[in-house]
């Protein structure tokens, strides 16, 4: 008999990285160019399976977009409670919004006081072609290798592995799941 799990995910990371884009590839499978700040946080839901070996293998997952914004930071702390993952999520093409992934993390930690598991997520990979590399790779996998963390490169506009994103944080979760349960 197969477990269907329903984890809470929140999508964090700075402003204008293609959080909501991301979400909108991932449930509708559509994207717009007209964007609109997240202010506060969004939800939307998606059942899926984990595991393509196991086609009983489902998790419902309930989306949390939260708003990037510095204006809104103090928000963030009551969204975050509860969170059984993440996807931190950078813009492949504003090295800025590489480097405040780690404040993102802490803040995340800070927040939910234990280690939950979250993918990093480079998005807008389908800039790279046009405007060239923009972050030092080897800072990405110094971030990786120190996070001990799964990263792919995901386009909103193109889809190129969003739903890969989801599905990985979703075994994670489950994997968690079934060692705590195990204890």
């Amino acid at each position: 008999m197969a477990v269907d799990f329903k984890f809470k995910i929140i999508i964090i990371g700075p402003a204008a990285v293609g959080k909501t884009s991301i979400i909108n590839r991932f449930v509708h499978n559509r994207f717009t160019t007209k964007y609109q700040f997240t202010i506060g946080v969004d939800f939307l839901s998606k059942r899926v399976s984990y595991d393509p070996a196991a086609p009983d293998s489902h998790a419902s997952l309930q989306i949390w977009d939260i708003g990037g914004q510095e204006r809104f930071k103090f928000l963030h702390r009551n969204f975050y409670q509860g969170a059984s993952g993440a996807l931190l999520i950078f813009d492949l093409s504003r090295e800025s919004t590489f480097t405040e992934m780690r404040d993102w993390l802490s803040e995340m930690y800070e927040t939910i006081h234990e280690q939950i598991p979250f993918v990093l997520v480079g998005n807008k990979a389908d800039l790279i072609p046009e405007i060239g590399e923009v972050i030092d790779r080897k800072a990405i996998d110094l971030f990786i290798q120190n996070e001990k963390c799964y990263y792919v490169e995901t386009s909103a506009k193109t889809g190129k592995h969003v739903e890969d994103a989801f599905i990985e944080l979703s075994a994670q979760m489950v994997k968690k799941m079934r060692t705590l349960k195990a204890r």
